[in-house]
C-alpha cells in the first residue's frame, strides 16, 4: 500500500493500522505551514468522469474549531494511491476566514465537476458558539477539467423551509452528509438534516446538543445535467414542512431527532432511507413515488416484527452491493455502551457493525436484516485533540475494479477504505420468508 505523503511519526503508524484498512486515503501530516489538518471527515468518494475516484472532505484543526476547510484528492487506480489533497475553500488556519463544512459532489453528463458545501457566514441559530458551523448558505465550485482548475465561490440560491428562522438573512441549518444519487428521471437527489431553528424548535429538555430538534428532508437538483452556472441550479424539495420525516426523543417525544439520511434504490424502484435518531434504534421510511412523499418513519428491524436494530446517535449508512444484495453498516448498541449515556456520542460509536439485506418485495419492511457480525474497530483508542472513537463514520461507498470498497474516517482522523469481501459476507443471510394463501408474509422457521 502506496501513500504519497511525508512519512509520519511510529505512534501515528501503529493508530492508522489499529482498524486494518485495506487502502489509505490521508492520514493527518500535523501542522503544515499554518495549516492543521488533525480532522478529517465527512469522506465522500466518488468516481469522476474519467471513472478514476475522487474524493472530496471536510478538514481543520478539530470538529467546531473555526478553521473547516474543504479539501479534494484524486486516486489513479481504484484507491491504492492517492495523490497530495488540494485545499478548495475554507481558512486554511484559524482566522483566516469563515469556515466551509460538508461537501458533496455532483457530476454532470458533460463531466462538469459541482462541489456543493455548508458556507458559515458569521451567523449562528441552532448554536450559541459563532463557529459551530450549523448555520450556513449553499455555496458551490465547479470544475470542467476534473478538478485541475477550480471556478470562484458562488452562493447558490437554496429553498427555504418552514424550519428555517423567520429572517431571511439568518442562514439554514443544514447538512448533507452522503453523496446524491440518481432519480429515476436522471436527476441528482439526495436527503438532508434540517436542523430546526432555535426560533422555530421545540425547547431542548436537557444541556446537550442531541436534544436540539432535528428533521429529515430531500432536494432534488433539477438541471444539473444542462451545466448550469451555480446561480442558475434549480432545486426543488419534497418532504418539507409538515411532511419532513420526524422521530420522537427517546426522553421528549414532543420533540424529533432524525437525522443523516441513507438513501437506496430497491429493485421495484423505490426508494428505501435510514436515518439516525435519539431512541437507541435505526428508522427508516419508503418513498414509493421516487422521493416525493414518503411514508411515516418505522423502527428498522431485523425483518417484519423482529428485532429492532440497535444504534446510538450517529450515522448508519446503507449501500447497494454488486452482488444484489445491500449492507447496512451501524453499531449495534442503543447509546449505553461500555457505561456511556446516550448522548456521549464521542465514546458509544464502536465498534463498527456490517449486516446484509436483502429485498422482500412484499414485506411491510421491504429489506430484511441479517445478524450484525463486527466489522471493525480501533479498540477504543482516542486519538486527535478531541481524543475521539468514533470508527465507521462518515462514510461512502464505491464500486471499483470488481471491489466494493467502504471508505470512511476512522476517529475523525484518518481517511481509509476496507473492502467488503465474500468472505466478510459468509453465512450473513437475512430471513428468509414465503407468502401465505391470505396473501400475508411470514417467515421460514
Amino acid at each position: 500500500m502506496q501513500i504519497e505523503h511525508p512519512p509520519i511519526d511510529h505512534d501515528m503508524g501503529v493508530e492508522l493500522r489499529r482498524s486494518q484498512p485495506d487502502y489509505v486515503a490521508y492520514c493527518p501530516l500535523g501542522r503544515r505551514g499554518r495549516m492543521c489538518d488533525t480532522s478529517n471527515e465527512h469522506f465522500l468518494v466518488f468516481p469522476g468522469s474519467d471513472g478514476q475516484l475522487l474524493a472530496v472532505w471536510t478538514q481543520s484543526s478539530y470538529e467546531g474549531a473555526g478553521d473547516h476547510r474543504i479539501m479534494f484528492a484524486r486516486s489513479l487506480n481504484g484507491g491504492r494511491v492517492w495523490r497530495a489533497p488540494m485545499h478548495l475553500v475554507g481558512p486554511r488556519w484559524l482566522g483566516d476566514g469563515l469556515p466551509a463544512s460538508w461537501a458533496f459532489p455532483l457530476v454532470s453528463k458533460s463531466g462538469r465537476l459541482y462541489v456543493i458545501y455548508h458556507q458559515h457566514q458569521g451567523v449562528e441559530d441552532a448554536h450559541s458558539d459563532p463557529f459551530a458551523c450549523w448555520a450556513g448558505t449553499m455555496d458551490c465550485i465547479y470544475s470542467d477539467d476534473g478538478g485541475l482548475i477550480w471556478s470562484s465561490p458562488t452562493t447558490i440560491p437554496m429553498p427555504r423551509s418552514c424550519h428555517d428562522h423567520p429572517d431571511a438573512g439568518i442562514p439554514p441549518n443544514w447538512v448533507v452528509w452522503q453523496t446524491p444519487i440518481r432519480d429515476l428521471a436522471g436527476r441528482w437527489f439526495t436527503g438532508l438534516t434540517r436542523w430546526v431553528s432555535k426560533a422555530r424548535r421545540t425547547p431542548p429538555h436537557i444541556d446537550s446538543w442531541t436534544a436540539w430538534e432535528s428533521v429529515v428532508e430531500f432536494m432534488r437538483f433539477e438541471n444539473i445535467d444542462d451545466d448550469p452556472l451555480p446561480t442558475q441550479i434549480l432545486i426543488s424539495c419534497s418532504a418539507s414542512a409538515d411532511q419532513a420525516l420526524r422521530v420522537p426523543h427517546y426522553s421528549n417525544a414532543s420533540l424529533s431527532i432524525a437525522q443523516e439520511p441513507s438513501l437506496v434504490r430497491l429493485p421495484d424502484q423505490r426508494l428505501f432511507c435510514v436515518m439516525r435518531t435519539m431512541t437507541g434504534f435505526i428508522w427508516y421510511s419508503v418513498s414509493h413515488d421516487d422521493g416525493y412523499a414518503w411514508a411515516p418513519p418505522k423502527v428498522l428491524r431485523r425483518r417484519d416484527g423482529g428485532e429492532p436494530i440497535r444504534q446510538p446517535l450517529c450515522c448508519c449508512p446503507i449501500y447497494a452491493l454488486s452482488d444484489g444484495r445491500f449492507v447496512l453498516v451501524h453499531h449495534n448498541n442503543d447509546g449505553r455502551f461500555q457505561g456511556c449515556e446516550p448522548e456521549d456520542t464521542t465514546r458509544n460509536r464502536r465498534p463498527a457493525f456490517m449486516a446484509v439485506g436483502e429485498f422482500r418485495p412484499h414485506a411491510v419492511q421491504p429489506i430484511w436484516f441479517s445478524a450484525s457480525r463486527p466489522f471493525m474497530d480501533n479498540d477504543g483508542v482516542g486519538i486527535g485533540p478531541l481524543g475521539r472513537t468514533d470508527i465507521g463514520v462518515y462514510s461512502s461507498f464505491t464500486q471499483w475494479g470488481g471491489e466494493d470498497v467502504f471508505w470512511h474516517a476512522d476517529r475523525k482522523v484518518f481517511l481509509v477504505g476496507k473492502r467488503i469481501t465474500p468472505s466478510l459476507l459468509a453465512r450473513l443471510h437475512a430471513p428468509p420468508h414465503y407468502r401465505l394463501a391470505n396473501g400475508t408474509m411470514a417467515q421460514c422457521r
